[in-house]
């Protein structure tokens, strides 16, 4: 097998931030060798994001969610036959080499079952997918996720130093956001500052009231826009609903209104994006949005966006980081820990405000 026409498949089938975290491996693989062929194995929803990824040549979509339910209650015949359609996906393909960059005993499993002779693995503490693998990355002290990534191309002598994300987005996205903000009342003349307050990972939740009170403080002249999904949009309507009581600004939520691609050209007419550690965050920083971020659990010089213009509040608590999805107190104190006041004015620092002499 010819390593400059190899037949690669990435495998990081989710989540948002993390799928963007392993984009430099398909763009340093494509620089270091221009006429491989390089697929991705990917689940929705994060999957959208692959079609602003030039250095792919195909995307391969693989729900992971009913294979993860299945295991989950005990339905193991049926987590057999998902497994069964993702080889039918996978062996036709006859890929030389793969990378598992998620480093599960899932995604180990799909490494092997798609017949690929060199199956080269990250070093991630996780439940066995190393199994699998023939090769692995080198030990690395450093800790941040795109550089572990991003090791994993080692053992094919790829050179990997650019930490880079960009997302290009698609032409017919190019009149999308100022169509969009205008039918909502939303002005490009003055800030917008989007808003992102929910995560997938209870841990990492500040509370909602501590963004009203925090948004309230805000001049008038911002605008406000809550970004979410379908499934978060009773608890960002009533955010939104709080803060029109306590502000008399411009605040709209936009939750369940628009695809990942779409928020990502919204992203490049805004001002600033507040959240927690989401996948938002990196999306923002991919399109070159400053962004303001909240952090108990986790930490940004694992999971931060490393380019743009990016401001982390880390929590002072002294568990953190913990890294656990669900706070093993039940307390969520780390999160709660971050002063509203503190937030109040990060964001009144970073926002183009007018102010009076």
């Amino acid at each position: 097998m010819e390593l400059s026409r190899a037949r690669i498949l990435i495998i990081r089938l989710s989540a948002i931030g993390d799928v963007l975290h392993a984009m430099p491996v398909a763009a340093s693989l494509r620089r270091a060798l221009p006429k491989a062929h390089i697929a991705w194995l990917i689940s929705p929803p994060a999957d959208e994001l692959l079609a602003a990824c030039s250095a792919i040549d195909e995307r391969i979509v693989w729900d992971r969610r009913p294979f993860d339910r299945a295991v989950a209650h005990g339905r193991l015949i049926e987590a057999f036959r998902l497994l069964r359609e993702a080889h039918a996906l996978l062996a036709p393909r006859r890929f030389d080499i793969v990378l598992d960059v998620q480093g599960l005993l899932l995604t180990g499993i799909l490494a092997r079952i798609s017949g690929a002779k060199r199956r080269i693995g990250v070093r991630e503490r996780h439940e066995g997918g190393g199994f699998f693998m023939t090769e692995k990355a080198p030990q690395m002290t450093e800790p941040h996720k795109v550089r572990r990534y991003l090791a994993a191309l080692a053992p094919l002598g790829v050179e990997h130093t650019d930490t880079r994300i960009t997302l290009r987005l698609p032409a017919a996205l190019a009149g999308f956001a100022a169509q969009f903000f205008a039918a909502r009342g939303i002005l490009l003349s003055r800030p917008i500052l989007l808003v992102s307050l929910c995560t997938t990972w209870q841990s990492k939740a500040w509370p909602p009231e501590r963004f009203v009170a925090a948004l309230a403080a805000l001049p008038e002249t911002v605008q406000i826009v809550f970004l979410g999904s379908t499934a978060d949009r009773r608890i960002i309507e009533e955010a939104t609903a709080a803060l029109q009581k306590a502000w008399r600004g411009t605040a709209v939520s936009i939750a369940g209104e628009t695809s990942l691609l779409e928020t990502a050209a919204l992203m490049q007419k805004a001002t600033l994006l507040l959240c927690p550690d989401t996948g938002p965050l990196h999306i923002a920083a991919a399109v070159g949005l400053a962004t303001l971020s909240l952090w108990g659990p986790t930490r940004p010089t694992i999971y931060g966006p490393l380019h743009g213009r990016n401001f982390f509040i880390e929590t002072p608590y002294p568990c953190a980081p913990c890294c656990k999805t669900r706070c093993p107190h039940g307390s969520n104190e780390c999160m709660r820990a971050i002063e509203t006041d503190a937030v109040a004015k990060k964001l009144r620092e970073m926002l183009p405000i007018e102010r009076t002499s």
